[in-house]
């Protein structure tokens, strides 16, 4: 049997849980609008012949650092 305050605490995390797909969700439905995402400077895109490689190097770390940001704002106690 599990005790009523594990419960409790699942269903926190089951809720931030659901909240947090949520957000995923808006997010990747807002984020093909937002024109300059995968095309900041110091992004790789190489184009030749039959081959086409882009590596986001740039969009990830300041993907990376917003994220960073809002999740310590979020968590901070």
């Amino acid at each position: 049997m599990i005790a009523p305050q594990h419960m409790a605490s699942l269903g926190r995390t089951v809720i931030v849980l659901g909240l947090v797909l949520v957000a995923v969700g808006l997010l990747l439905s807002v984020l093909p609008r937002v024109p300059w995402l995968g095309r900041l400077p110091g992004d790789i895109h190489i184009e030749r012949e039959h081959f086409s490689l882009h590596v986001p190097l740039v969009t990830c770390l300041v993907v990376s650092v917003v994220a960073t940001l809002i999740l310590n704002l979020l968590f901070r106690k």
